[in-house]
């Protein structure tokens, strides 16, 4: 049972839908384990804006910007081996698959990548 109903109820209806009991619970349910003193784990890893990728176990690894405005190719591929790493069940695409960098896109990062 929630413990506050009307912080779960999301339009304000006075009426909590299946969605917003299994929110509300999981909500509280990570907040009292967060108060307790525990990490709670991102289980799936999914990237969260902000320029930040979360690796899982509340580590957060800096993305670098690049010119254009966005993350570049190769701070794109480090955080997803991150996230894979953490255990959120993505796969790397194979080379050639739709969705897979191409040739030309290695070849235009190198054009833009910082000297180290």
């Amino acid at each position: 049972m929630l413990k506050n109903p009307k912080k779960a109820d999301l339009n304000k209806d006075g009426k909590l839908s299946g969605y917003e009991k299994k929110r509300g619970m999981a909500i509280e349910k990570s907040m009292a384990k967060m108060m307790k003193g525990g990490m709670v784990k991102d289980e799936r890893s999914k990237f969260m804006g902000g320029g930040i990728a979360y690796a899982g176990g509340g580590k957060a690894m800096k993305r670098e910007m690049r010119a254009g405005g966005g993350p570049g190719l190769y701070a794109n591929i480090a955080a997803k081996k991150a996230r894979i790493k953490a255990g959120s069940g993505e796969k790397m695409r194979k080379a050639g698959s739709k969705g897979a960098p191409s040739k030309d896109n290695f070849t235009r990062a190198a054009q833009t990548a910082k000297k180290v």
